[in-house]
């Protein structure tokens, strides 16, 4: 049976979690050098390369593994020595990945409910790419559009985050005089949120229009994104709990069909009573912020 140093294994976690050796050895308080040995030794005792040596440092397939029993083992050490006197240790570290839209809306309100509870790490991506940070161990939770389990994790449906096609009296009366025609999707900008953001794709694509036809402008930042169109510089799809007050004021109107996106909540199985407090938490923001259906 391979024996692994924890060591090592705490050395592979800095080094994903910082993105590079540099990162890992000031988390750590160790040489960089130090660091570099650690990996070294516990790839040689796997037989294989962990860590793609890139800017972020990323885990390989083969490290994959290591890296989640690195977060188990993390996980339980915390908790054991949390339910005891001999040693001190403070809330635990919980790494979570969550999409831009739900961090500008509900879930920090969710987080500070239960603030003394864990350190919350938050790591932002697109909610059909958060599922990934799961498979390579990067988070212990997260967000997700993936409704199947991810292996090792468990999965709680959270809810419907709707998404409506909006923009300003004043831009819908220049380009959709006759309201959303192909030829005029086709002609009129977009506000994108960045390239993995699909929404408008799927507006244009079921007006017949093709997505690379319009002009776009990126707007990778949940508030940003809805200034952007308040200010005409296109038309974008943006989640209705966030543009309530403009829709009543009649700053922004409600151009066509909405889309739903539908929320889970996938977390890593442990016996953690941390993770199980979050999940907890998340659940009842999510069932007062998003749709039930």
């Amino acid at each position: 049976m391979m024996k692994v140093e924890l060591g090592h294994l705490e050395a592979l976690l800095a080094v994903v979690d910082e993105g590079s050796f540099d990162g890992a050895a000031a988390v750590l308080r160790v040489s960089p050098s130090a660091i570099s040995q650690r990996i070294k030794s516990l790839e040689t005792a796997a037989g294989q390369v962990l860590i793609q040596r890139t800017k972020p440092a990323r885990p390989t397939p083969a490290g994959i593994p290591y890296v989640q029993a690195g977060r188990q083992i993390d996980a339980v050490l915390s908790q054991t020595l949390g339910q005891t006197d001999l040693v001190s240790t403070g809330p635990p570290d919980i790494p979570l990945a969550v999409n831009s839209d739900s961090l500008e809306t509900w879930i920090i309100p969710a987080l500070a409910s239960i603030r003394d509870t864990a350190n919350f790490h938050i790591l932002r991506d697109d909610q059909d790419h958060t599922a990934e940070m799961l498979r390579t161990g990067t988070v212990l939770a997260a967000v997700t559009s993936v409704a199947d389990p991810i292996q090792g994790c468990e999965s709680y449906r959270l809810g419907v985050m709707r998404y409506l096609p909006v923009a300003t009296p004043a831009f819908a009366a220049r380009w959709f005089p006759r309201g959303l025609t192909p030829a005029a999707l086709e002609k009129a900008p977009t506000v994108v949120f960045d390239r993995k953001d699909k929404l408008q794709h799927l507006l244009l694509q079921a007006h017949g229009v093709d997505p690379d036809a319009p002009s776009r402008c990126y707007v990778p930042s949940s508030y940003s994104f809805v200034h952007a169109i308040e200010q005409d510089m296109g038309w974008g799809l943006a989640p209705e709990i966030q543009i309530e007050d403009a829709l009543e004021t009649g700053e922004l109107i409600h151009l066509s069909e909405h889309f739903d996106i539908t929320l889970y909540w996938q977390q890593w199985k442990l016996e953690s009573p941390a993770l199980n407090t979050l999940r907890q938490a998340i659940q009842d923001a999510a069932a007062y912020a998003l749709r039930i259906k």
